[in-house]
Formats: C-alpha cells, sequence, structure tokens
C-alpha cells in the first residue's frame, strides 16, 4: 500500500473540491450544479438510490469523464483532469464497480500491470507473487497470486482489483461499491484498511449501498437525488434509516415484507450427494413449494458452483431430482426447458448482453414465442418490453438504451423480466440484490415474497447475512465447500450464520443432508 505524504497540509485544507459540477450526455443533464469538499484523513461517503449520479461523479473527480460545467479544485487551486492517468499522477485512484482485470493474466500480473517490478532487465516474478499474496491478505483473503483472475469468483477479484488500486501512490482513494460482493468478515477486513488509510491522512471516497456499513465508516456523508445535491451531513447525525430516507423522499424503515409461511410439504428440488470438482462436496438438501431458501457462507465456500453445477454450467456428479424424478442438466438450456432458472450473481458479463438492447436482451432466451417461421415480430417483441417495463418498472429514458447503460438496479429488473418469461417453476437467484439501492432491493424482496406466494421455490444466494434473515424460511450455511447447517426460525441470526460459516459451530456430521430437513 502506498500513500503520498501528506503531512504538509492543514488538517481542514480540502484536498479535493468540487464546485458547482454538472454532467449532461446529450440533452439530458445526469448531474447538477453540486458542491463537495473532501478533507484528507477523512472517510465522505457518497450515498444514493441506482441513477443518483454518484458513479459520475466519481468518475468526474478521477478524470475519467469531464464536466459539462464547474470546477474541479486541489489544495485549493483548480485542476483539469485530461485522463485517469493524469489523475493517478496527482494521487486520485478509483476503485471501478465494474471488474477492469485482464482474466487470462495471473493475480499478480493484474495487481502490477504497468507498474512490473525488475530484477535488471528481466521482471521479478517472484518478489511480485510475494507482494501481491501480502496486498490481497491485507483485505482478509487468501489467494495464490499464481492463478489467472479468469478462475476467481467475482468476489476474489473484486479483492484483487482493491489491492491493485492501492498498490498506486495516492492521496485520495475513491471507492465504489467494494464491498457489494464480499462477505461480512472480507469487508470488516476492507473497512479496517479504510481506517488505516485514514490514521495516514489519505482522504477516502466510499460510494456503498450498505447503509450500516456507511454508519460504521464514514466522518460524513453527501446525499444525492435524481442528480442533485440533497444534503452534506456528519455520520453522527444519521442513522441507517434517515439515510434511506434522504435518498428516497419516503419512509423506508419496512425494507422486507411480511414472511408468510406459504412453504408447502411437496418437494420441488431435492439435491443429493452433489458435487462439482474443485467447490462443492457431498451436497444434499430439499427445496419445497412456495419456499424461500437461503445459502449463505464465506467466499469460496462454493454456493455460487454449487448451483452452476445444478443448472448444467459446471461438471458435476450426484443426483437431482425435479418433483420426485431424477434429471441431469447437460446445459443451462436442459435446465431452463425443465422449469429451473438461474440469475447470475455476473449479470454484466453472464447474465445481459451489454451491448444489445432492451428488447434484443428480454426476449433472447424465448425468442420462439416472438417469431413467425424465420423472422421475428418486432411489434409482438416491443409489446412484450412495455409489458416487462410496467412489471418490473424498468426506469429507462428511452426504449433503444443499450442494457449497458441501465443502472445496476435497472439491470437486474430486465434480468428477472428475461427470466420469467421462461415461467421457470423454480428460480435461483444468486446475489440478487448486489450494487443495488435500498429502494430497488425493497422492490426486489417484494418481488421474491411474491414469486413464493404464487408457488414457486426460490433459491437465494446471497453475502448480505441480514438480506437472507429478511426474507428466507430458511438458510443453509456453506463452509469450505460443504452444508455445514442450518438456521430456521428464531435460530436466524447473523451471530448463528457466522458460527457455522467461520467453523466455530458444526452440526454433528459435520456436514447438513436432506435427512435432517
Amino acid at each position: 500500500m502506498t500513500t503520498i505524504d501528506t503531512k504538509h497540509q492543514s488538517a481542514g485544507q480540502p484536498v479535493l473540491e468540487a464546485r458547482g459540477i454538472a454532467k449532461a450526455f446529450g440533452p439530458v443533464e445526469v448531474l447538477t450544479d453540486i458542491d463537495l469538499t473532501i478533507l484528507p484523513g477523512e472517510v465522505h461517503a457518497i450515498i444514493g438510490e441506482n441513477g443518483a449520479g454518484k458513479s459520475t461523479l466519481m468518475k468526474l473527480l478521477s478524470g475519467h469523464l469531464k464536466p459539462t460545467r464547474g470546477t474541479v479544485a486541489m489544495d485549493g487551486n483548480a485542476v483539469e483532469f485530461h485522463n485517469p492517468v493524469d489523475a493517478e499522477h496527482r494521487g486520485i485512484v478509483l476503485v471501478h464497480q465494474e471488474i477492469l482485470l485482464a482474466p487470462d493474466l495471473t493475480v499478480a500480473q493484474n495487481i502490477f500491470m504497468g507498474r512490473e517490478l525488475r530484477r535488471g532487465l528481466m521482471v521479478n516474478d517472484r518478489e511480485m507473487n510475494r507482494q501481491a499474496a501480502e496486498a490481497v491478505r491485507s483485505l482478509g483473503a487468501e489467494i495464490d497470486p499464481t492463478v489467472p483472475v479468469s478462475r476467481l469468483s467475482i468476489a476474489r477479484r473484486q479483492l484483487v482489483q482493491i489491492a491493485r488500486a492501492l498498490q498506486v501512490p495516492h492521496r485520495i482513494v475513491i471507492f465504489d461499491e467494494p464491498t457489494a460482493s464480499l462477505t461480512p468478515i472480507e469487508t470488516e477486513a476492507l473497512l479496517n484498511v479504510i481506517r488505516a488509510l485514514r490514521a495516514k491522512g489519505v482522504a477516502v471516497l466510499y460510494i456503498s449501498h450498505r447503509l450500516p456499513e456507511v454508519a460504521a465508516i464514514a466522518d460524513r456523508i453527501t446525499v444525492l437525488r435524481d442528480g442533485k445535491l440533497v444534503t452534506t451531513r456528519a455520520a453522527s447525525e444519521l442513522q441507517p434509516v434517515d439515510m434511506a430516507r434522504l435518498m428516497v423522499g419516503r419512509d423506508m424503515s419496512k425494507l422486507y415484507p411480511e414472511r408468510e409461511d406459504s412453504a408447502g410439504h411437496e418437494a420441488m428440488l431435492e439435491v443429493r450427494n452433489f458435487s462439482v470438482p474443485g467447490y462443492a462436496k457431498d451436497a444434499s438438501f430439499v427445496l419445497r413449494k412456495g419456499e424461500i431458501l437461503g445459502f449463505a457462507g464465506l467466499i469460496g465456500a462454493g454456493r455460487t458452483e454449487l448451483f452452476e453445477g445444478i443448472v448444467g454450467l459446471r461438471t458435476h456428479h450426484g443426483e437431482v431430482l425435479l418433483e420426485g424424478k431424477p434429471v441431469r442438466f447437460k446445459t443451462v438450456r436442459d435446465s431452463m426447458a425443465a422449469g429451473l432458472v438461474y440469475l447470475s450473481e455476473d449479470r454484466k458479463g453472464k447474465g445481459l448482453l451489454l451491448q444489445q438492447d432492451l428488447r434484443t436482451n428480454l426476449t433472447l432466451a424465448t425468442l420462439d414465442r416472438f417469431t413467425r417461421g424465420p423472422l421475428i415480430e418486432r411489434k409482438r417483441e416491443n409489446a412484450g418490453l412495455d409489458q416487462a417495463i410496467t412489471d418490473f418498472d424498468i426506469r429507462a429514458r428511452r426504449r433503444d438504451l443499450l442494457a449497458g447503460q441501465l443502472s445496476g438496479g435497472n439491470q437486474q429488473k430486465l434480468l428477472l423480466a428475461k427470466m420469467m418469461l421462461l415461467e421457470p417453476n423454480i428460480v435461483i437467484i444468486d446475489e440478487p440484490t448486489r450494487g443495488i439501492d435500498i429502494g430497488t432491493k425493497e422492490q426486489i424482496y417484494k418481488f421474491i415474497s411474491e414469486l413464493a406466494k404464487s408457488g414457486k421455490s426460490v433459491v437465494v444466494i446471497s453475502s448480505e447475512m441480514q438480506e437472507l434473515i429478511g426474507v428466507c424460511h430458511r438458510i443453509l450455511v456453506m463452509r469450505s465447500q460443504r452444508i455445514v447447517g442450518e438456521v430456521t426460525g428464531d435460530a436466524m441470526t447473523e451471530d448463528e450464520i457466522v458460527v457455522y460459516a467461520t467453523g466455530v459451530k458444526v452440526n454433528e456430521a459435520e456436514l447438513y443432508s436432506a435427512e435432517n430437513a
């Protein structure tokens, strides 16, 4: 971790300021006259719903975009960043929300890309591997620095990206949703790193939809809504419920819908002694009709890979039964045809075609319903899109937008709409609200609840324990590639989940089986 000396600064002198900064894309102004002051040695949180302008503001402050009007100043002097490299040379580092790593290069090669360590004329791979392992370890993870990034989970890629950013000499570090994929333990390790940065006089700008996390780390909080500044307040003045109210302009004290006991006795999905080589071992569980079943665990526990195996995305062995009948899915199309759909945690990489429009994304999996002979019926497609926009409250300025131009919350709604066209009986949702604002979270939770009430069965895989507790009827916990426990009823607490996930508590057989259900 490399910082630029900040001792010459006055503690009260802003290191970075935005003065009346605005940004328009064509005729649409997405950020309007924002004033922002960043002090050295403080953590300044920027919060707001998806589309509020948070990421746009961060890109303006780090040279990725140029303002339509207004100025940026450092140490009291107006500056103009020509590009991100220019901003980095001045000590401003942005940790992007999107994963921007070279998948075919190793962890160490990504961390030191463009700044390779050398021994004479040769690249010093041994030292880069050593330092890369230390950098990731400081974030609470053990990752082999020689492994290609393509083999890592989304959460581990995020940690590598953070480690890479912190290798750049920095006075100001901007974190855009850094913990969206992380479990509480990895999150706490990152927050400790941020506290260490603050203690060294580094200014930290922090964007997160996890409001308790914001309350725990921030010194000041700025709230944006619809591209405008709502307020900047001391963090000590705001509780998470106050932040939510300022973000959305309405009361958000009741985030989760009433949990009804809609689960029946009929087994819709049975998994017996199911393994995904290298990722999951001997998993057995039952999902019942109308049930919302949660899967918890730390990074690397094998939750995502287990379900990728079940739906035919990974090599696997073991038994899967749908409504009592044995099935074996060789491809994900097989599982979709059988009424089982999987919404990937990587909605940008695996769920949507970001460079295609909304209509194309919506109908891709069910295109046969929108064709007559060899021709696609655009009128029916457009009608389907209109219906999806209404049913799922997809907020798009225009119908011809690309999927990549939507906010994260609206991308998730589009993915849900796409999968629901398949009329599934079983829905598996991996990290349903990763990188999504609190208002959209409320909508997603209501949708999941309505699915169960309608008789569909739902699996929710999430790193947010409170999310699982709030929406699920039962929670299974994975550790070291195995299901190690089940929590239900009054036992569904964060403490109970953590003691299973960390190995403090295990059941008698060291793994859960369908017989305990």
